[in-house]
């Protein structure tokens, strides 16, 4: 039965395998005959570009492939139970998550386009990013939870964060720095294969919502920094606020797994606990007032300059916004409401201290959540929350 079992999920990968690659291949001749009959003539030579892009696209789609073919016997619930009898809708979608994300990496390394195609690179990835959170909620609604599952979520998750930061880097969206994120994860492995390798004790980390919460909006950040009207002047500066804390985290996780930090000490309980008081009770409101002083004196600022008139819907935007944050109503929609229109439409030139100060506090709200005096955290709910569950 089992034998039955693994030749069919065997079959079901090579099909897949094949249907990717000709995919890819449909996929690239759309993008030569675009450029060719566009007459937008940004590209030249547009069938050796598409050829650059289906070589580099298959190239990554191999190596999806190859991930998830060396883990066809983890299609179980856990080690002692038997192989599902299929992919699953849920692992379908993880697959495809990861298809996108090498169809995305076509583009590295080739010339920007713009008109229609200028869009395709951000639409797939936003869509790999938003598959992230829809396998999931597939896996357990389906009661299909998996080893292969889990495993090439994080596999994906990394590869994501690698190929997207270098082509937001290459459009010039993110500063190079950013990519510390990318090779973090890989560093991170790296250190605790090595020590394994020198029978050197690795501990387990705990469970925790921050560390998967991080994760989460890096990619969500540059899905968003990738689409052509986000301004490269605010989304470069934005990205240091979203990476220096994913790096702290990743620091503290090297400090537990190595044993310079005792998670199950006392001690170590009582100081994480109460920083997490002091974050929810102190930081976090200080913040919500911080960054609506700093809007509403930006607001003041522009004013000064330039009729703000003529852009009501920016100002309503930011006012309703600066509401949802300030009442802790929603208060990371509004947060992320406001770092879209600072990235969409803050004059470069008004990009100062006041404006640095309101998209730094914009982002430390988002991966923060409000804090204590909130009247509704509908959104920190579904943040920390695992969809389907």
């Amino acid at each position: 039965m089992q034998k039955s079992v693994q030749k069919n999920m065997s079959n079901e990968l090579r099909t897949i395998g094949l249907a990717g690659l000709l995919c890819l291949a449909l996929f690239a001749c759309g993008l030569a005959l675009y450029q060719t009959n566009s007459g937008t003539g940004t590209i030249e030579q547009p069938w050796l570009h598409a050829g650059q892009w289906l070589l580099q696209s298959t190239l990554l789609w191999a190596f999806v492939f190859q991930q998830i073919w060396t883990r066809r016997e983890l299609n179980r619930f856990a080690t002692d139970t038997v192989l599902y009898i299929d992919l699953g809708h849920a692992n379908r979608l993880t697959i495809l998550r990861g298809w996108l994300i090498a169809a995305t990496g076509g583009f590295l390394l080739q010339p920007q386009y713009i008109g229609f195609f200028a869009w395709v690179p951000a639409g797939l990835y936003s869509l790999a990013a938003i598959l992230d959170r829809v396998d999931g909620f597939v896996a357990r609604r389906t009661k299909r939870t998996s080893l292969m599952g889990n495993e090439l979520d994080t596999v994906f998750d990394a590869m994501g964060l690698l190929v997207a930061p270098l082509l937001a880097v290459a459009y010039g969206k993110v500063h190079w720095s950013y990519l510390f994120v990318s090779v973090a994860y890989y560093l991170f492995r790296w250190g605790i294969q090595r020590r394994k390798k020198n029978s050197l004790p690795v501990y387990p980390l705990a469970p925790n919502h921050l560390r998967r919460t991080l994760a989460g909006f890096q990619m969500a950040y540059i899905a968003v920094v990738l689409w052509p009207p986000f301004q490269a002047q605010i989304t470069v500066i934005a990205g240091f606020g979203f990476m220096l804390p994913l790096l702290a985290g990743f620091f503290v996780d090297w400090l537990t797994v190595s044993g310079r930090i005792n998670q199950k000490s006392a001690d170590t309980a009582r100081f994480f606990s109460r920083l997490r008081s002091f974050s929810e009770s102190f930081l976090q409101p200080a913040l919500r007032l911080l960054l609506v002083s700093s809007l509403l004196f930006l607001i003041w600022k522009l004013n000064q300059t330039e009729s703000i008139a003529a852009n009501m819907f920016f100002l309503i935007g930011l006012l309703v916004a600066s509401l949802l944050v300030l009442t802790g109503i929603a208060g990371r929609i509004g947060a992320a409401a406001i770092l879209w229109l600072l990235a969409w439409s803050l004059p470069p030139s008004m990009l100062d201290l006041v404006a640095c100060t309101a998209l730094f506090s914009a982002i430390l709200l988002l991966l923060l959540g409000c804090g204590r005096y909130s009247i509704w955290q509908w959104d920190d709910y579904w943040v920390n929350k695992q969809d389907g569950a």
